[in-house]
């Protein structure tokens, strides 16, 4: 079991954290803080291995952020035949829900819209019902309700606002949400719990080599911390590059012995509206959780997520071969996502209630067709060389069976590892879950804060908001809400700092909250405040804490230039206008997390 001290991500953790590493030779070394790569970490470390996890941003700040924010088998799978895979899903889905992260993993109901005669019914039912039996791991403690068969007057009183002439009726069934990034940084703190080494801002630079030759085995990586310019080695006994979209950079590393493995990356753009901008309804009696979409299009799916008072309308699928760092969305694709949802709504939705815009890349691996929505959401685990393991592909859902997969290959040459733990461990913040849960109104009389944002600190902390509300009794002034985010309090800014890994100013408005997406002034608003509390604990002086507020201000503002573009081109030109708030390390490489 973790010390709960000991999975705090302090600056005085980092600091400690680096200076072992120099003088350590880990079992294994990580490279990327994606949900895989923090997924191996904590495989490994409670394993019992001495673990090192490297990531050259901020955790979650590539593909791991920027998801669908579900946790799900994958309904469209099963056109393809793909019942392995859809199955292995729902059972990670299971093992999310009821033990590894309640607290940031919930069940969602979900409508699937029927617009044509009943042939649509008959085969879609069919699916859905598959669907259902493949997902039946689940235990009747939580269980996630099955499917049922609407009429058009009972869609149309779950969902009002979908058009009376074009639906004829749906099929309700469930899946689940999670706060993609929160859950990631879970996962990157339980593995420092268990011993993990964790650097966030480390960018890895090249790979050390015990001798000459292609065969040569890896035996750590040369990698420059971006925190203060320096340059440091890391030697490990076995090397796991899980670096998603990057995973081509760490072949180029092994020059002719590079693997034939191939990630092309896929481009995901998602719009956050209010909730006010589209009429869902509520599903059951009683406090249930509002209803999502799920809408076929012409080459994949839509899907309308409820998300906190707000919406999330996602996503496209598109090759992208620019900037991997910053994927940028361009009018072409907001206009897309537009035109496809309001085929269906009522009242459209209009690019003036869109509050936030995010793009992601989908690691894929590369197959015959140069269709992105076609190739595999399998993952693979290679050995290019000793004392190297790849593993790419897959998707959000399976992250855990992925890092198993990487952390059985990477010890496969050390002597008496046992299997992995990670089926069944809880992350922090879920292993008293049950006995906190329903205790916001106690628990918020208790500290002076309303009961609402008790409630939302519960569904980001789970079992450790008493860490939050330590806070707020020994500084009443941090239970005030930020400014212009109104659903964040002052005390999330200073723990992001002192206990989860936060070094920057986006680091907090982007991934521990999601002001950036949430405000209609993307946080630019939140800003000023927000670095002002970050730079206590972290030694800002005031010249430090004004650059910090500009670069942040510049990023969004070269988003927003981004989004009026026309197309992919001039939508990553637009983007790069803003330089990243991290330093260049010494040498160039571009793996990201």
């Amino acid at each position: 079991m973790e010390g709960m001290a000991r999975t705090q991500l302090s600056p005085e953790r980092r600091r400690a954290d680096r200076a072992r590493l120099v003088e350590e030779v880990v079992d294994v070394l990580v490279i990327g803080g994606g949900v895989t790569g923090a997924g191996a970490a904590l495989d490994a470390a409670s394993r019992g291995l001495s673990v090192a996890l490297l990531e050259a941003r901020d955790w979650a700040a590539g593909t791991s952020s920027r998801s669908s924010k579900l946790i799900h088998g994958g309904l469209r799978y099963l056109e393809q035949l793909a019942f392995p895979l859809v199955h292995e899903a729902l059972q990670e889905r299971a093992r999310l829900v009821q033990t590894i992260a309640p607290h940031l993993v919930t069940p969602l109901p979900f409508l699937l819209p029927l617009t044509a005669p009943v042939w649509q019914r008959a085969y879609f039912g069919a699916g859905i019902a598959l669907y259902d039996v493949l997902g039946a791991a689940l235990t009747s403690e939580r269980e996630i309700p099955t499917h049922r068969h609407l009429s058009r007057r009972a869609t149309l009183a779950a969902f009002p606002g979908l058009r009376a002439d074009v639906v004829r009726g749906a099929i309700r069934y469930w899946d689940a949400q999670v706060d993609d990034a929160r859950h990631t940084l879970a996962v990157v703190r339980t593995a420092a719990g268990y011993g993990a080494r964790v650097l966030s801002s480390a960018r890895v630079v090249g790979l050390l080599r015990d001798g000459g030759g292609d065969r040569a085995p890896v035996v750590g990586v040369h990698a420059a911390d971006l925190t203060d310019g320096s340059t440091f080695t890391v030697r490990a006994r076995s090397v796991v590059a899980a670096t998603g979209v990057w995973s081509d950079d760490i072949g180029a590393m092994l020059g002719d012995s590079a693997p034939s493995l191939r990630v092309r990356a896929s481009k995901g753009v998602h719009l956050v509206v209010p909730r006010s901008a589209v009429d869902g309804g509520v599903v059951g009696e009683g406090r249930m959780p509002p209803t999502g979409l799920i809408l076929r299009t012409t080459t994949s799916v839509l899907f309308v997520i409820p998300w906190g008072e707000h919406w999330i309308i996602g996503t496209t699928d598109t090759p992208w071969k620019l900037d991997r760092a910053h994927p940028a969305a361009s009018s072409a694709d907001i206009a897309y996502l537009l035109d496809q949802v309001n085929r269906v709504l009522t009242r459209p939705v209009t690019p003036d209630q869109i509050l936030g815009v995010y793009a992601g890349l989908r690691p894929l691996l590369a197959g015959e067709s140069d269709e992105t929505s076609r190739l595999s959401r399998e993952h693979a685990v290679v050995t290019p060389v000793p004392g190297l393991v790849l593993v790419a592909g897959g998707k959000y859902t399976t992250y855990r069976v992925m890092a198993e997969d990487a952390v059985d290959a990477a010890a496969a040459g050390l002597p008496g590892v046992p299997a992995s733990r990670t089926a069944h461990l809880p992350l922090v913040g879920a292993r008293d879950w049950a006995l906190v849960r329903d205790r916001a109104a106690e628990l918020a009389a208790g500290a002076g804060l309303p009961e609402e944002a008790v409630r939302r600190l519960l569904h980001r902390h789970g079992d450790r908001v008493s860490d939050l509300l330590d806070l707020v009794r020994a500084d009443p002034e941090l239970g005030r809400p930020l400014a212009g985010a109104p659903a964040y309090l002052a005390a999330e800014v200073v723990h992001a700092v002192t206990a989860e890994g936060a070094l920057h100013l986006d680091d907090v408005l982007t991934r521990r909250t999601r002001v950036s997406i949430e405000t209609g002034h993307r946080g630019v608003e939140s800003a000023p405040q927000v670095a002002a509390l970050m730079a206590g604990p972290l030694g800002w002086d005031a010249e430090r804490t004004e650059r910090e507020v500009e670069h942040y201000t510049a990023r969004v503002a070269a988003e927003r230039e981004s989004q009026r573009m026309p197309d992919d081109h001039t939508a990553d030109a637009a983007r790069l206008g803003a330089p990243d708030v991290r330093a260049a390390a010494p040498e160039t490489s571009l793996l990201g997390g």
